[in-house]
């Protein structure tokens, strides 16, 4: 029986403002930063950087604060997730994500229903999302583990550079990714565009625990 847990609900509601504030603040900013690009990616990322600390503080003790597919499915084959908590955790992430699209674009009065025309890129993005996706699954592995008082402002520190330093903007997240897809603002990725963020996010993500697991265990990377 497929049972909803408190934990599931906060990966929805987590998702859901994590998106909503991805997509929100981009068409808020775009509307403000009279056509300045730098001045509207600025508002993003520090709306994104802020609502990820206060998300991670919140609900970190009741789900481990994931809002993110493929954190999960790290905690998956970490063996910290069951095979049944993780399809739910995804399957609440991806609700979360999708429906915070539409209710962003209804209160800013846009079209409900869009399909981004924005083209981010191909190949050259894959790779920048494995560096994004690699540098937040490290980042919140070896904090996790070592500081973890300190994960909430670890994680939101990370995506705030990652904005900056990443031609992506380091997406770094599959449920955020596709939502994205349905906005055709600021914010948006063109659909052909995301099987190469997504391809890259899953790469990312298994480097870092390839990496982690070497590190923590005192292996050494020579054969």
């Amino acid at each position: 029986m497929f049972k909803v847990q408190s934990s599931d609900i906060v990966e929805l509601i987590g998702t859901f403002f994590l998106t909503g504030v991805v997509i929100g603040s981009g068409i808020m900013a775009e509307n403000l930063s009279q056509g300045n690009d730098a001045v509207a990616l600025l508002g993003n990322t520090i709306s994104t950087g802020a609502i990820l600390f206060v998300l991670i503080k919140s609900f970190s003790s009741i789900s481990g604060a994931h809002f993110n597919p493929i954190v999960s499915f790290v905690s998956f084959i970490n063996k910290e997730l069951t095979l049944p908590t993780f399809f739910k955790y995804i399957t609440f992430q991806f609700l979360g994500a999708i429906l915070s699209v539409f209710v962003v674009h209804y209160y800013f009065a846009q079209e409900l229903i869009q399909i981004s025309t924005n083209f981010r890129g191909e190949e050259k993005l894959l790779i920048s999302e494995i560096v994004a996706t690699f540098g937040l699954l490290t980042t919140i592995l070896f904090v996790r583990k070592y500081n973890p008082k300190d994960i909430a402002a670890a994680v939101a520190l990370f995506i705030t550079a990652g904005y900056w330093f990443t031609s992506s903007t380091a997406f770094a997240n599959p449920a955020v990714t596709i939502a994205r897809m349905f906005t055709d603002t600021f914010t948006g990725i063109g659909p052909s565009c995301v099987v190469y963020f997504i391809i890259g996010q899953i790469i990312g993500a298994l480097l870092a625990n390839y990496f982690h697991n070497k590190i923590s265990s005192g292996i050494s990377f020579h054969n």
